[in-house]
């Protein structure tokens, strides 16, 4: 099964009220917001990614998801898979990641409510999932956008996607390889933009994946300028700014920023960059400046086939 076709499934569920029907990364609990990610080697971080690091990253998107929706978080459980018999050279491992996950909840003020530990064969891949909790204010669904509505970006776009490049091995800046590996959940942003918008996820798998996710579960046709992308000086001096560039950058994941739609004259609180506009109608349509272009066989990471 894709992705896709797994969630329609589930669909057919009985679902609890504050699943939303699926449509969004978090779920609803009188005054909790509730989240859970996984992260699985040799998919969502390298085998030679260091322990504390990982912690670090399993934190850090969980709280993403929080901060999309406004949320303040109040802790985590943390599932967790031993090995039977670690690998040659990697006994530390656990160790470090403990550190490292001390330090990540610390960080954010966000504590240990509890979880899981699991065994694991020796020569499988961890599979670590952290569910966190936040005590919401009114929370943009993904489901808000409106036609006329402006789409916006917090931060930049596609440092993730080049750190990672550089974590394979590629020349590149130690500031694009800390935004792969330690990513910045944009909680501040989250509160103070929640009240004012109409909606509002996280960038995890791509821009143009999330963004077309967005426009979907709206019911709203999307338009987006690859002109308008923001890139970082360290991204732009790491991999140009031509429109092959752009396009690299709007379809990594793992950036972290915050996406969502407000009227076009929208006072943000907080430095916002307008990418695109939504209008009736169905689709994504991407233009680079006046040149309407083809969307890429790819627009972001998808799980499944």
């Amino acid at each position: 099964m894709t992705e896709a076709e797994f969630l329609a499934r589930l669909r057919t569920l009985p679902l609890h009220p504050g699943a939303h029907d699926l449509a969004d990364d978090t779920a609803t609990l009188g005054r909790y917001t509730l989240t859970t990610d996984t992260l699985v080697e040799g998919v969502h971080y390298l085998p030679s990614d260091p322990a504390h690091d990982v912690a670090w990253k399993l934190v850090a998107q969980n709280l993403s998801d929080l901060a999309a929706k406004g949320a303040t978080p109040v802790g985590v459980l943390l599932n967790y898979p031993l090995r039977a018999s670690p690998a040659p050279g990697n006994t530390d491992w656990d160790a470090t990641f403990l550190t490292g996950l001390a330090t990540a909840l610390t960080h954010f003020a966000t504590p240990l409510l509890g979880g899981d530990t699991v065994s694991l064969p020796a020569h499988a891949p961890r599979v670590i999932t952290l569910t966190a909790i936040g005590e919401h204010a009114p929370a943009p669904p993904r489901s808000g956008a409106q036609a006329g509505d402006a789409l916006y970006v917090s931060g930049t776009i596609g440092d993730a996607g080049a750190g990672l490049a550089i974590a394979q091995g590629q020349p590149g800046p130690h500031d694009l390889l800390q935004a792969y590996r330690r990513p910045q959940p944009r909680l501040a942003e989250g509160r103070a933009l929640a009240p004012h918008v109409h909606a509002m996820m996280d960038v995890s798998d791509g821009l143009l994946i999330d963004a077309q996710r967005m426009a979907t579960a709206s019911n709203l046709a999307l338009t987006i300028d690859l002109a308008r992308i923001p890139l970082s000086p360290a991204y732009t001096t790491f991999a140009g700014t031509t429109r092959a560039a752009r396009l690299k950058a709007a379809t990594a994941g793992d950036d972290y920023a915050l996406l969502f739609a407000a009227p076009a004259d929208f006072a943000a609180p907080a430095p916002v960059t307008c990418v695109g506009q939504f209008s009736d109608g169905t689709g994504l349509t991407l233009q680079d400046g006046d040149h309407a272009l083809p969307l890429p066989p790819r627009l972001g990471f998808q799980h499944g086939g």
